[in-house]
């Protein structure tokens, strides 16, 4: 794949990778997203809404926890890039975090794949 490294925060617990794929602002957030590390994703989501992306794509193959206000990040991210006329891909997720999204019925609102290459592919 040709990814552009866009940059790397890391604040222990969760260590979030940024990227850009073709018109996707590509995030991978890796370790624990909770109420002590969410700003470390929704800064850089909220980055790249303001710079003009409307597809993003969270690569949560090494995300391995995720609380309401990590939900909540993406969710907002979702309202703020639905507004401009985008999307918010969620792909990869493992099974402790898809279930998360399923009882909160947070999937319906999100594009989910099961990779990232699918994720990639539109």
């Amino acid at each position: 794949m040709d990814r552009e490294a866009v940059g790397t925060a890391d604040l222990g617990r969760l260590r979030v990778e940024v990227s850009q794929h073709g018109h996707s602002a590509v995030f991978a957030p890796a370790g624990e997203l909770d109420h002590h590390t969410a700003d470390l994703l929704a800064q850089p989501l909220a980055d790249a809404v303001d710079g003009g992306a409307t597809r993003l794509v969270i690569d949560c193959s090494q995300l391995e926890f995720c609380d309401s206000t990590g939900l909540n990040v993406l969710l907002s991210a979702r309202l703020r890039v639905d507004a401009l006329g985008g999307a918010v891909h969620l792909a990869a997720m493992r099974p402790s975090v898809a279930r998360v999204f399923e009882i909160t019925g947070a999937e319906t609102v999100f594009t989910l794949h099961d990779t990232l290459d699918q994720a990639l592919q539109e």
